[in-house]
């Protein structure tokens, strides 16, 4: 049976239309259903039929606006299905936002632009207060889309979001009738940088392998004495997550460290990262897979970090710390021009227990004349 729908609002902003689904828009939501994107982060039933599209595009979605307990709409570009997208209405000014886009437009800033018409919609036209935005953590697409709207993070709920079966972590924000829409701080991104004798890339799937191998190495094991051990693909794999959530929250960058392009050889040889960057200044860490060692391509790798975090993130001094005792990591850092400050006594962990850790630095002005100095010479 197809159910007459109440009136549904159509929204334009000269390119990107919302409107109420129909016949026309089967085919597609289909094709978005099935897509394995959709199916990894959504809870659309799968297997999914194109009779399952017709009666949502159909049957569920006017049913919703018929009582009131979602407004569903679809998102059209350019004449064509791109997504669509709801406000599940919580009560008392409440609305949770929901929204899957169509793979043909991925990337392509749509669904960013209907979403900002609904939010608009919602808290002009229905009453909404806050908008509630959750998410299974891991979706990253979905968080960036959130953070480039001006929700909030609020936090992780453990194990509270169903999910094929299972319960899973899930992440919330809000977004209030009174904020900005726009993104509160910065999403750092990974860009390739290239060195004389190194590339700094960004880190893969494809690597976790590599990583094992060099965090699994008896000198690294020794050095980072707070790494698991033993040290496996899970362990990889969640300092990679942490990376990534150290971007979005704009406090860190992570590269994997290889042979310059001309060697055409993308093997990982090591990672360096600029982590707790704050207004004033920032640390960098490193550690090198056994195969880098012995061919000065960690104390390239710094020399390039180091640059970076001056020229691109604004601060005005660079941090680094080792082992009292660690003479090759200490050797890295005072080969890019930083000054040891001083002695942490008991600063840091290694495997064989607490030790004392070298203080080094080195200010933008400092960085400035020396770089100036290099290029005269």
């Amino acid at each position: 049976m197809t159910i007459t729908p109440p009136p549904v609002p159509t929204l334009s902003d000269g390119d990107v239309v919302l409107r109420a689904l129909g016949e026309q828009d089967v085919e597609g939501c289909y094709e978005q259903c099935v897509d394995p994107l959709s199916v990894r982060w959504t809870t659309v039933p799968t297997p999914f039929s194109r009779e399952d599209a017709r009666e949502f595009c159909l049957e569920i979605a006017p049913g919703a606006w018929a009582d009131g307990s979602q407004w569903i709409f679809a998102v059209e570009t350019h004449g064509r299905y791109a997504g669509n997208i709801a406000l599940r209405d919580e009560g008392h000014g409440r609305a949770e936002i929901a929204y899957g886009a169509h793979p043909a437009a991925r990337g392509t800033g749509a669904m960013e632009r209907a979403l900002r018409m609904l939010i608009d919609w919602g808290f002009a036209a229905m009453g909404v207060q806050t908008v509630i935005w959750r998410a299974n953590v891991g979706n990253w697409a979905s968080r960036k889309l959130a953070w480039r709207l001006g929700f909030t993070l609020d936090g992780t709920l453990r194990h509270s979001q169903a999910h094929r079966g299972e319960l899973v972590d899930a992440w919330v924000g809000t977004l209030l009738v009174t904020d900005k829409r726009e993104p509160k701080g910065r999403w750092l991104t990974i860009p390739t940088v290239d060195g004389e004798s190194v590339r700094l890339r960004p880190l893969t799937e494809a690597d976790v392998p590599r990583i094992v191998e060099a965090c699994s190495d008896e000198r690294t094991q020794h050095w980072l004495g707070q790494l698991p051990t033993p040290y496996g693909a899970a362990d990889a794999r969640e300092w990679m997550r942490l990376n990534t959530e150290g971007q979005a929250r704009g406090t860190k960058i992570t590269w994997a460290i290889t042979g310059p392009p001309r060697d055409r050889d993308d093997t990982l040889l090591g990672a360096i990262n600029i982590f707790d960057i704050a207004e004033v200044d920032c640390e960098v860490g490193y550690w090198a897979h056994p195969d880098a060692r012995g061919r000065g391509m960690m104390s390239a790798a710094m020399r390039l970090a180091t640059a970076y975090a001056f020229d691109h993130l604004g601060v005005r001094r660079v941090r680094a710390f080792a082992a009292l005792e660690n003479a090759a990591s200490r050797h890295v850092i005072e080969s890019a021009g930083l000054t040891q400050t001083g002695i942490e006594r008991l600063g840091t962990v290694l495997r064989t227990g607490p030790a004392d850790m070298a203080l080094y630095d080195v200010l933008v002005e400092e960085w400035t004349a020396r770089s100036s100095a290099s290029e005269v010479r």
